[in-house]
């Protein structure tokens, strides 16, 4: 299937603001054309109307699944936007001396690396103290590569070579060219699936939140509503990280900013 009808595409357009609260403009139309197109195929339908129909009849939850899979976005890698490590060690080393354990949570986090990286500085700063790293996406996909903390070396040349060293297992023979997240470090960081649309489930608040280059696929009422309820898992003195292109002008009062793209709960 190479061409998708304009019609068409303004179904899947609803289809994946409903889902994920996306907002796909008329220049995503090739990549929705292109990443379903397999779909379609391996389903054995002739149209993509008709696979509209099989993923809004309500008798196929997985291939829905499969479906907002294929339309999210997900590009990352390991210590993007170095600031904000910087201060999520600053915060850290401020909460050593509390009972509480340090919890971060990594709202969007794709296939890993921001959980990752956020996990790394926090064993480098508390080493065996209480904390904490969560991730989450609405992609079960890429959680999965996510738990399985496996990456091309290409992703990782912003780990600092000390990083390497201490957390991270060069692979070797047909391994060549890849890296894997030592496993001590990968059982301090929980990963679940969570759609930042709906109702967000019952989390212990955190003291870190990054939600960073995700706003820019929200249209400003759903920018509105996922911070809000993002908001509500932030610990008073807590900081929230967004991306540099990010902006939270009209979209929250209820944070003070401390500097760009990032921001502080009173």
């Amino acid at each position: 299937m190479n061409t998708i009808s304009d019609n068409e595409f303004g179904l899947f357009q609803r289809f994946i603001y409903d889902a994920a609260g996306i907002t796909l403009s008329s220049a995503k139309k090739a990549l929705v054309c292109g990443r379903l197109a397999k779909r379609l195929q391996a389903c054995n339908l002739g149209s993509y109307s008709e696979y509209f129909k099989l993923l809004t009849s309500g008798q196929n939850g997985a291939e829905v699944q499969t479906a907002v899979d294929l339309l999210t976005t997900n590009e990352t890698y390991f210590f993007r936007e170095p600031k904000h490590f910087e201060l999520l060690r600053e915060a850290a080393l401020a909460a050593r001396n509390k009972a509480q354990p340090f919890r971060v949570w990594s709202a969007a986090s794709s296939t890993g690396e921001e959980a990752y990286s956020i996990a790394m500085v926090l064993a480098d700063t508390l080493g065996d103290a209480a904390w904490e790293v969560t991730g989450s996406d609405i992609s079960t996909r890429v959680l999965q590569r996510a738990r399985q903390a496996h990456y091309p070396m290409e992703r990782c040349r912003q780990i600092p070579q000390t990083y390497l060293k201490r957390f991270c297992l060069r692979g070797i023979d047909e391994q060549q060219g890849t890296l894997l997240v030592d496993r001590t470090l990968r059982s301090r960081v929980q990963f679940m699936q969570v759609n930042l649309n709906t109702t967000l489930p019952r989390l212990a608040a955190f003291d870190v939140i990054f939600l960073r280059n995700v706003m820019i696929y929200f249209n400003g009422d759903t920018k509105r509503q996922v911070v809000a309820r993002i908001l509500e898992q932030l610990k008073p003195g807590g900081f929230f990280c967004i991306g540099h292109s990010e902006s939270l002008n009209d979209i929250t009062t209820a944070l003070i900013q401390v500097a760009p793209s990032i921001y502080r709960k009173p």
